[in-house]
């Protein structure tokens, strides 16, 4: 069955999970990034295809502008598989919210998973999904590959609660907003880059904060590390935040 793996993934975190089941799926699965540019993106799927969504977790919501890029890419029935990756605290209703948006689309949950990257803020879970982790994604996917093979297109039952605890959208990350240094070559690659346009176009230093989502993209990808969080008051509060959840959690795979 025809493959895509579709995914919002600021540092490359939910990339990799939801790339690495759909490329265990299909060898040659299609990818499509919907990271950049607040808009709306425009597919549709047919009743013999495959999706798999990897979409990051926010205060245990998904990303707020989700339902906004998701709007016109339409399923007819198509089986899915959808995965949320969270930084080690907790996913609480993300993975039934998605499930969710993706229904009201025309597609159906028969798998999910809940899976640890390396958080953008402090030192938490380093360098995960590690080597580890995607074989555990492997070993999801033949379990998935299996229940497509028998036909089975059953909705997975999911963990979650509807309402949803968490009352707002997912997507504030927090108040912490980038900073920009004396060593800015004014290359523009951060305001490019940015997922929600919230780095001026002219100014690089300017942030709106009432669009960034702290998701650091720019601080991860500044050919000259000027994007920074050099603050005391970041600083404290990553140290504690590391040490507060820094029990490694295990990944979660959901397919009854």
């Amino acid at each position: 069955m025809k493959t895509t793996a579709i995914y919002f993934s600021p540092t490359g975190t939910s990339r990799r999970g939801a790339f690495s089941i759909a490329k265990a799926l299909q060898t040659d699965a299609d990818t499509m990034d919907i990271t950049l540019g607040e808009k709306q993106y425009e597919k549709e799927f047919g009743i013999d295809e495959v999706v798999v969504f990897g979409v990051p977790v926010y205060g245990g919501r998904v990303f707020r502008g989700i339902k906004k890029r998701l709007a016109k890419i339409k399923g007819n029935q198509t089986q899915c598989v959808i995965t949320v990756t969270y930084g080690n605290r907790a996913y609480d209703d993300a993975l039934l919210e998605l499930a969710d948006i993706v229904m009201k689309n025309g597609f159906i949950p028969i798998a999910g998973a809940a899976l640890i990257g390396e958080h953008t803020f402090g030192e938490i879970q380093i360098g995960r999904p590690n080597a580890y982790d995607i074989s555990e994604d492997k070993c999801f996917a033949k379990k998935v590959l299996e229940k497509l093979q028998a036909g089975d297109r059953t909705p997975v039952q999911l963990p979650g609660n509807r309402p949803y605890i968490k009352g707002e959208d997912g997507g504030k990350g927090g108040h912490f907003r980038p900073l920009t240094d004396e060593s800015c070559i004014n290359c523009g690659l951060c305001a490019q880059e940015c997922p929600e346009g919230a780095i001026d176009m002219e100014f690089y230093s300017k942030i709106d904060a009432s669009r960034c989502i702290s998701c650091f993209r720019c601080i991860r990808n500044c050919p000259v590390k000027a994007k920074n969080m050099n603050t005391t008051e970041y600083t404290i509060f990553a140290e504690a935040f590391s040490k507060k959840v820094s029990d490694p959690r295990e990944n979660k795979f959901f397919i009854e």
